[in-house]
């Protein structure tokens, strides 16, 4: 007799348990072992996640424990630290942790935002950036902290200081935001592509380089670089524009003329109200006249072939293609779908941009160099060397980039160009206490770093930068540890007698992990899932492994996902994508007539092949 569990596995993971609530899917997961271990299919809770909780993955390159996160979304916490100026940390002066730093916080500080849920945080040069689970940006600090606001002034103004976590109240709701020094990128939900150069008055590029019309101008990631933005399409192309130079910045400046020559129109100066304190009323317009520049193609044919990478013959010979892009101070990183790192540059404004030319690291991407770093040659408890590597994502920030690949045996390499004319063969750092760490995400500061483990632990190293490191106050650090002094001369050298240091403690340069229960009557373990680093301070989300009474008390989060809705006329699908936008994710195909979706790599593919109606095969 045909049995509920003959269907064929992509009928449930596709069509059925989509369209399930999570507590059904948990019931009929109790009923036996077969559906206990379906419902655990990780790419179905990766998707989900996105889909419930509007959980950018991008960022990412966790390849499991979605079902996990999942669970426990229900109250992530904001956790902030580092420089306190310009009020990027969002915190009250009673809440500023006394420390013997009286600029920063030098261990991380809950920051509270009520009745909000929070899955992706950026980081700009003087504030901080927040994406909610119904696709709504809220934001703290300074957006331009190089002069001043008056009181009585809005948010049109960029240096507006934001004191407190404040909504931007918008139209449209975002999938992806990525911050510049002094600028921010989104991404809405129809993929159109947002800038804002002050938080009150954020402009949608018109383009028809960006119109969605084809893959070429089909936006699917943006990218703040240091004083730029950048967006890759479907088709591997980026797109460059700078909002502070050249056209753009006269255009910018002509509507901020218009627009404050309104006077009468309050809503132009995106001034809060009595009755929303907490919401800043935007004031969105539509650029038009001024378009992003397109870059040379990469030099997809002079790429080698890479060794060592995994990829069978047939994957090795389809397309090449960018897949990921990073940038930074006037210099794009890219990555290809096959594992190829290359940069682009100079990036120094429009009239610069045609002077620079990718130029391809083989020692960030091949494995016969990684292998022969000193790292993994020389010294007697030298790391050991990988016998595969297929670089998966990269990051940047201001003068640095990662460059770094997944799982239990990952490697992360850490480039520093000179400067973005610099030709010599850059040659990476490797740092033995990230390799080999399972590393999903790496983030960077001005000149200090942080690396998230799959195990949810943050590891930091780099200068102290006014406590950016969130490993202590260094006074209570004992000496000779991260994060403290040398020794106890050192120690007594910076003590004064008010009770402040006269100066910080030595930078750390061995990766070494925050602790996020500062401050607890009992220590506590807890899981960091997303980490952002910008400018001198450090901001994290964290979930509970266990429940608290402090939990309870919280003004509760919308407590159902599904609360950001599909758009009708998000980025079209303009063909086969052989490999997903996310580096590191599972690949999709299209499946059935329904425009439905058959995802590789899951284990149980093709268990009923051959029983019922519908497709099987083996999942390779």
């Amino acid at each position: 007799m045909v049995t509920l569990a003959d269907l064929p596995i992509e009928l449930f993971i596709d069509h059925i348990f989509p369209i399930l609530p999570v507590s059904d899917l948990l019931s009929l997961a109790c009923t036996n072992r077969f559906f206990s271990q379906l419902a655990s299919d990780e790419p179905f809770w990766h998707r989900k996640i996105q889909e419930d909780f509007n959980f950018p993955t991008s960022d990412t390159a966790r390849n499991a424990g979605w079902k996990f996160l999942y669970r426990r979304l229900f109250n992530p916490k904001v956790l902030v630290w580092g420089e306190r100026s310009n009020g990027r940390l969002g915190l009250g002066d009673g809440d500023i942790p006394h420390t013997t730093m009286r600029e920063g916080a030098p261990f991380p500080v809950r920051l509270h935002i009520p009745g909000v849920r929070i899955v992706h945080l950026e980081a700009g040069g003087m504030s901080f950036h927040a994406l909610d689970s119904q696709g709504n940006i809220h934001v703290w600090g300074t957006l331009d902290g190089s002069s001043a606001a008056l009181r009585s002034e809005g948010y049109s103004i960029p240096s507006k200081r934001a004191e407190q976590p404040m909504r931007l109240n918008l139209p449209v709701m975002f999938r992806s935001i990525s911050c510049g020094r002094l600028h921010c990128t989104a991404l809405d939900a129809t993929s159109h592509v947002w800038t804002f150069t002050s938080w009150g008055r954020p402009f949608k590029i018109m383009s028809p380089s960006l119109d969605k019309s084809s893959p070429e101008t089909t936006p699917v990631q943006v990218e703040s670089g240091w004083a730029f933005s950048s967006v890759l399409t479907q088709s591997g192309d980026v797109l460059v524009y700078w909002p502070f130079e050249g056209q753009m910045e006269t255009a910018i400046a002509a509507k901020n003329v218009e627009l404050d020559q309104q006077s009468a129109v309050t809503q132009n100066k995106a001034l809060p109200t009595q009755k929303e304190p907490q919401v800043i009323p935007c004031y969105p317009w539509e650029l038009h006249d001024v378009h992003p520049v397109r870059l040379p193609p990469i030099p997809d044919q002079a790429l080698p072939r890479l060794t060592g990478t995994g990829f069978s013959d047939k994957e090795l010979d389809g397309e090449t293609k960018l897949v990921k892009i990073a940038s930074m101070d006037d210099i794009i990183v890219g990555l290809t779908n096959k594992g190829h790192v290359l940069m682009y540059a100079p990036l120094t404004g429009e009239d610069a941009y045609q002077r620079g030319a990718w130029r391809y690291l083989p020692e960030f991407s091949e494995l016969k160099h990684v292998r022969e770093h000193l790292t993994f040659t020389e010294g007697e408890t030298r790391s050991e060397a990988p016998d595969t590597m297929r670089i998966t994502h990269i990051s940047a920030q201001f003068m640095t980039f990662v460059a770094y690949s997944t799982g239990a045996r990952s490697v992360v390499l850490i480039g520093k160009p000179n400067d973005s004319s610099d030709t010599r063969p850059l040659t990476p750092q490797i740092l033995p206490a990230l390799q080999n760490r399972g590393v999903i995400s790496v983030v960077l500061g001005d000149y200090h770093y942080g690396a998230l483990t799959a195990s949810g632990t943050l590891l930091t190293w780099g200068a102290f930068s006014k406590g950016a490191l969130g490993l202590g106050d260094p006074a209570h650090v004992p000496a000779g540890q991260p994060g403290g002094y040398t020794d106890e001369a050192q120690r007594e050298a910076a003590a004064t007698r008010w009770g402040y240091l006269r100066f910080p403690p030595p930078a750390v340069g061995v990766p070494t992990e925050v602790r996020f229960d500062h401050g607890e009557s009992r220590p506590r373990e807890r899981f960091c899932f997303a980490v952002a680093a910008g400018g001198w301070h450090m901001g994290a989300l964290v979930i509970d492994l266990e429940r608290d009474a402090e939990d309870d008390e919280d003004t509760e989060p919308p407590s159902m996902p599904g609360s950001f809705p599909e758009a009708n006329d998000g980025p079209p699908d303009h063909g086969v994508h052989i490999l997903p936008h996310t580096p590191g994710a599972y690949p999709t195909l299209p499946f059935g007539r329904g425009g439905g979706i058959f995802r590789l790599g899951h284990a149980m593919r093709g268990r009923n092949q051959g029983r019922g109606r519908g497709r099987g095969g083996n999942g390779e």
